[in-house]
């Protein structure tokens, strides 16, 4: 039964890609007029708009041409938006409905709730001198990284690394880094115990 299953995936794979090119296409074709990260923006937001399995296979299919790294066998939910092609997603990753990614990266078998955001760090957005808006202070966009085999509850907003094996509770706020195999709550997230 695994056999035909697996065939079955694969053909659902090729015909979302086949569906697929047409948006890479114009991404493409945007990203050479805007800036790639805008169009890639525009792409993404587009795409999360894509209900059911359908979307969920379209959705990977896009990343996996335009990403730095995405799995086959990852799923992102309805409602996730992905804001820049560095980020990278590793195998069985899942993302629950309206996920929002930054520049991150996801170890494999990460588990996301609903409505988890992952900025691009704590430093997006300068704001040391009040006379000039805030807006046209530029800022600073990191890589967080997400350790594998972490579940990140639902509402939680993270903006630095989690290590593997961790669990952060639903509606945390991770503003520091988590070490490895720790239980982060609370706003802002501390560690209230360790799985090992």
């Amino acid at each position: 039964m695994s056999a035909v299953r697996e065939a079955v995936k694969a053909l659902l794979r090729g015909l979302a890609r086949g569906a697929v090119l047409p948006e890479v296409a114009a991404y493409e074709l945007a990203a050479r007029v805007a800036e790639r990260d805008v169009a890639f923006h525009h792409a993404s937001q587009w795409l999360s708009l894509l209900p059911g399995y359908a979307g969920i296979y379209t959705r990977r299919e896009f990343y996996r041409l335009t990403l730095a790294a995405c799995s086959d066998d990852c799923q992102l939910s309805f409602g996730t938006v992905i804001s820049h092609p560095g980020t990278r997603i590793g195998r069985r990753v899942y993302v629950g409905l309206h996920g929002n990614l930054g520049l991150c990266e996801l170890g494999d078998d990460v588990l996301f709730g609903s409505d988890v955001h992952v900025l691009s760090g704590t430093r997006q957005h300068a704001f040391d001198d009040p006379d000039v808006p805030i807006n046209q202070q530029g800022g600073h966009f990191e890589q967080v990284r997400i350790g594998a085999n972490t579940w990140v509850g639902n509402g939680a907003r993270v903006m630095a690394d989690v290590g593997e094996g961790c669990v952060v509770g639903a509606g945390a706020v991770v503003t520091r880094a988590i070490p490895a195999w720790s239980v982060a709550v609370g706003h802002p997230a501390r560690v209230v115990s360790q799985r090992r």
